[in-house]
């Protein structure tokens, strides 16, 4: 069993002959009214990483604490601003299997082992408001750390860590308490983590060895490599929220591979397809993998918004009931789908083959090219794909031909959109209102195969009512409210696609 919380907290360095005495003044912080000591605690935290520091260089942590109240092993993830994801688990010997597979895409399967050993005395004063309720936590720690595969000597300090009371805390207290804080030569800390602290002061590792984004140059390499990498840690940190089965996880894994995909047959003549091809195929399995799930969830929404629009006297028989039942069974099925392609061999290959992919790019001669002009040419072709494919759709009668078609343009309108945010750092604001328009066309697109994928299944459930002896009234109901919808969106996909098909936007990309 595992517990997901959020931690909002900020670390202070504390000089070494800094008088605490005064912490009882911060009640004259805003919105405090007293700061009561509550205690001291002695903790104790072996912290895990591989040999190569994949979680600490991908700013995440596993520890097993011993002491205090919340004693067993926590693994913390990184989130906006001063706030993290700590999921706990109950003391154990070893690293639990959830919190295992939660570093998956991390660590990529590689052994996890003890990396650093760290003591904290820790005195704990509690920031309450006038009605006596918690605000904060403020914990003054003497720190001593020692490198468990070194021979360093081991190195001590003191900081201030301050913890928000629980997600609703006003981030203006904290900045109020900052101030206060300040006031007596305590600031922020250099180091984000006891445990990065302890691993530079050790020697057993140092801030640079923390992954880095380049900075964006001006060659069509930098910019393509920048883009992939922003896709790669997409896929890391998304990971772990699609196994907590968080809300619309999924949909964003997915996307992080599809616009790596594209990226990759967008900017061939950037990057060598001989190694992009295979790697492009895997990213189409993950893919589909995860889109069973995606697939399912909008499914669900758009068919139980369509019953609960409806009128109550229109629902005729047990609709909702179905629907359900439907519903369930289906995400249940989908939802192991995806874990099971997380835990297997080849997705940790794949996840191994784009980490060497980012450490060691197979450039090509045209990635040390001049960005602007090589990537121009790539978002040029891929509209140029899109334009062919929305006039043979739109010239066609309604129909399955047509939706097939509309269906092949939504996906050129993907490649192209994406091509375009991969060209933004070059292009500017020109790739910026070309991606906006043609994201139109696919939202148009998107919905109109939603609604074919909807009847299908709205027939289904038709003829299961009908075999159950229930009325198949509501069912075709549905039905026809579908065609009409896609009917609509048609027509609307012609005026997105004259929109952005202007000359005025497609000028920049028509040499």
């Amino acid at each position: 069993m595992v517990r997901p919380t959020r931690e909002t907290e900020r670390k202070y360095e504390v000089p070494p002959s800094a008088d605490l005495s005064w912490l009882p003044g911060l009640d004259r912080v805003k919105g405090v009214a007293t700061v009561v000591a509550s205690g001291t605690e002695e903790l104790e935290a072996v912290y895990y990483d591989t040999a190569d520091l994949r979680l600490f260089r991908s700013r995440a942590t596993l520890r097993r604490r011993t002491g205090g109240a919340d004693a067993g092993w926590h693994l913390k993830l990184p989130m906006t601003g001063d706030s993290r994801e700590e999921i706990r688990s109950p003391l154990a010997a070893d690293v639990p299997q959830p919190l295992l597979d939660l570093t998956r895409s991390r660590t990529r399967g590689a052994e996890l082992m003890p990396l650093v050993r760290i003591r904290t005395d820790r005195a704990v004063w509690r920031l309450a408001d006038a009605e006596g309720a918690a605000l904060a936590e403020l914990a003054v720690d003497a720190v001593r750390g020692e490198s468990l595969r070194t021979h360093a000597a081991p190195t001590a300090w003191r900081e201030v860590e301050v913890e928000s009371a629980g997600n609703e805390t006003d981030p203006a207290l904290l900045d109020a308490v900052e101030a206060g804080l300040r006031e007596q030569g305590i600031t922020r800390a250099q180091s984000p983590s006891k445990l990065a602290r302890a691993l530079e002061e050790t020697g057993a590792a140092s801030a640079g060895d923390r992954d880095r984004s380049e900075g964006l140059g001006g060659s069509a390499g930098e910019q393509v490599l920048a883009y992939v990498r922003k896709q790669v840690a997409a896929l890391t940190v998304h990971d772990p929220a699609v196994r907590l089965d968080r809300p619309d996880a999924v949909h964003k894994m997915r996307v992080a591979c599809r616009r790596l995909r594209s990226c990759l047959r967008s900017y061939r003549t950037v990057l060598n397809r001989e190694v992009t091809d295979p790697v492009r195929d895997e990213l189409k399995w993950l893919a589909g993998e995860l889109g069973a799930e995606r697939d399912q969830e909008v499914l669900r929404e758009r068919l139980t918004d369509g019953v609960g629009a409806l009128p109550r006297e229109l629902v005729l028989g047990p609709v909702t009931a179905r629907l359900q039942l439907w519903g369930v069974g289906r995400g249940d099925e989908a939802h192991r789908r995806t874990l099971d392609a997380l835990g297997s061999p080849r997705y940790l290959a794949l996840l191994d083959t784009l980490a060497g992919f980012v450490e060691k790019p197979p450039l090509r001669a045209k990635a040390g090219e001049d960005a602007d002009r090589v990537m121009a040419k790539a978002v040029r072709k891929e509209f140029h794909r899109l334009a062919g494919r929305m006039d043979t759709a739109l010239s066609l009668p309604p129909g399955d031909e047509r939706d097939a078609a509309l269906h092949n343009a939504r996906k050129a309108a993907k490649r192209a959109r994406y091509a375009a945010e991969a060209a933004r750092g070059a292009l500017g604001k020109p790739a910026k209102r070309l991606g906006r328009s043609v994201k139109a066309v696919q939202s148009v697109l998107g919905d109109h195969h939603d609604s074919v994928v909807a009847r299908a299944t709205l027939r289904e459930l038709a003829v299961a009512a009908a075999t159950a002896g229930e009325s198949a009234f509501t069912w075709g109901l549905l039905y026809g409210r579908e065609e009409a919808v896609a009917a609509a969106r048609e027509r609307q996909a012609r005026t997105a696609w004259n929109s952005a098909s202007k000359p005025t936007l497609r000028k920049r990309f028509s040499k």
